[in-house]
């Protein structure tokens, strides 16, 4: 284990963050708001902390190990959870506590969404600004960004790539350098973001608004300027542009990537998961859309069809935006929009959740098995696009459904045990667990009212979600530490 190596890294990438923080200070000045001290401050104590890190390990020049990727990438998560909230703690407005300030900010970079803090309307531009920062930062991945801008951690970044990069299949690199995938990935970022922006802003937002939506809607967060989230603007242009965005955010960015570049566009149709992804939307939006026509919840099919669209996308993708209160929708929906957060997003997206792709090995492996049962000696192997799956993937993908929702039932359990019904308990592990933001019962809205210990617990699961359990899980088993 390379530990200096792991304590040089920590502390570069804490610089790098705590230059981040002057941003919101900017937008303080600009605003007048005055909330401009608590965010200088901030940079002055994590950058200081970064330094103490780095210094005495300065001039130390190792390989990294996969191993040490993972150590970097958990290690520095949890870190930035506490670092991030530096400035929600230092900042008079809103009052929050360690255990909030905590929650908000790991809700933040884990782009779950979820909120302890009420009153957004009324609420200083710095703050309402780094809330909408630190989810976009966090969509593509802070590490990610490390790597792309410092070329000192090409040696050993394939590790930290492969450690923060969602996903069971993540040796695919899109350049030579991995220096050079990192970047090209934080570009069609970056320019979708613009495009995002540039929308909201011509369909009638506000500049403000409309940079700090299309930061949580590519990193497919769901913090809002609005305590109302999208059903502030009531405007069908803005819903439609930004469940196209949303939708954007959930596909795999290397399909974005290889789409720009080979110009064409037939690359999505030509991928299983995005077909499979792309299916299950269309299908329960239309499934949603009949529903609530019928139950008479909107009074026309078009008005149907805009918030489901609107809200399955959302959902689907992790990203928790509302226009509506689903929550309050008939029959099995609030509970069938939950449940599509275990599922999600493609693997090399901004979304939560377990991915497409490996509900699809499950699914096509379950087959495989039904065929065995009736034609015992024949091999049949597990095939995606054509090509058979390796038992190694199909054994990790297995292996990681295990941990899923044995974690998931634990959590779950203790949040019971701390005092939360069943439907609160359960949804606010879905919804953490899995990066969405709203849940149901008592978390619909808001995750104030919870107890410490049970925000503790939904905290832990943001973090195990966000960085696809096995990574923190191995940090607590002997054979991670061995020599």
């Amino acid at each position: 284990m390379n530990l200096l190596m792991v304590q040089r890294i920590l502390g570069l990438m804490l610089m790098i963050f705590s230059l981040t923080l002057l941003v919101p200070a900017g937008v303080a000045l600009d605003y007048g708001d005055g909330h401009w001290r608590p965010f200088v401050d901030s940079f002055l104590i994590v950058a200081g902390a970064g330094v103490l890190l780095w210094l005495p390990v300065r001039k130390v020049r190792r390989d990294l190990r996969l191993r040490d990727g993972f150590l970097v990438v958990a290690v520095f998560w949890s870190c930035l959870g506490v670092a991030g909230a530096t400035p929600l703690l230092l900042s008079d407005v809103p009052e929050l506590t360690f255990t909030d300030a905590v929650f908000e900010s790991v809700s933040g970079f884990t782009t779950t969404g979820a909120s302890v803090i009420v009153g957004l309307d009324t609420l200083p531009r710095a703050i309402l600004y780094y809330r909408q920062q630190i989810q976009w930062l966090g969509g593509m991945g802070i590490i990610v960004l490390a790597v792309a801008l410092l070329p000192v951690l090409g040696i050993g970044g394939m590790s930290l790539y492969k450690a923060e990069t969602p996903g069971p299949m993540k040796d695919e690199k899109l350049t030579p350098r991995i220096t050079q995938t990192a970047q090209a990935l934080w570009t069609v970022y970056a320019a979708l973001t613009f495009l995002c922006a540039a929308g909201f802003w011509l369909a009638g937002m506000s500049a403000f608004d409309a940079i700090g939506h299309a930061f949580s809607t590519l990193s497919t967060g769901g913090f809002s300027t609005h305590d109302a989230s999208f059903a502030y603007f009531d405007n069908a242009t803005i819903d439609a542009i930004a469940t196209v965005f949303m939708f954007l955010g959930g596909a795999n960015f290397v399909l974005h990537f290889s789409a720009i570049r080979g110009r064409d566009p037939r690359v999505y149709w030509r991928d299983t998961e995005f077909k499979a992804y792309f299916w299950i939307v269309a299908t329960v939006i239309a499934g949603s859309t009949v529903y609530l026509r019928l139950m008479g919840v909107f009074g026309t099919l078009p008005l149907a069809l805009r918030h489901a669209s609107f809200q399955v996308v959302s959902m689907q993708t992790s990203t928790g935006f509302l226009t509506t209160g689903f929550a309050q929708w008939p029959g099995a929906l609030p509970v069938l929009l939950v449940m599509l957060t275990v599922v999600c997003g493609c693997a090399g997206s901004t979304a939560g959740g377990m991915k497409v792709i490996r509900w699809l090995i499950v699914f096509r492996q379950g087959v495989a098995e039904l065929k065995r049962l009736v034609h015992p000696s024949a091999e049949i192997p597990v095939k995606l696009a054509g090509k058979p799956v390796s038992q190694r993937i199909i054994g990790g993908v297995a292996g990681f459904f295990a941990m899923y929702f044995l974690i998931f039932a634990m959590m779950t359990l203790l949040l019971m045990m701390f005092g939360l019904d069943q439907v609160t308990a359960w949804s606010a592990i879905a919804t953490t667990i899995n990066n969405t933001g709203p849940g149901l019962g008592a978390v619909t809205t808001s995750f104030r009212g919870l107890p410490d210990s049970a925000t503790w617990v939904c905290t832990i699961a943001m973090l195990v979600g966000r960085l696809e359990i096995f990574t923190l899980v191995l940090l607590l088993t002997p054979a991670f530490w061995r020599r």
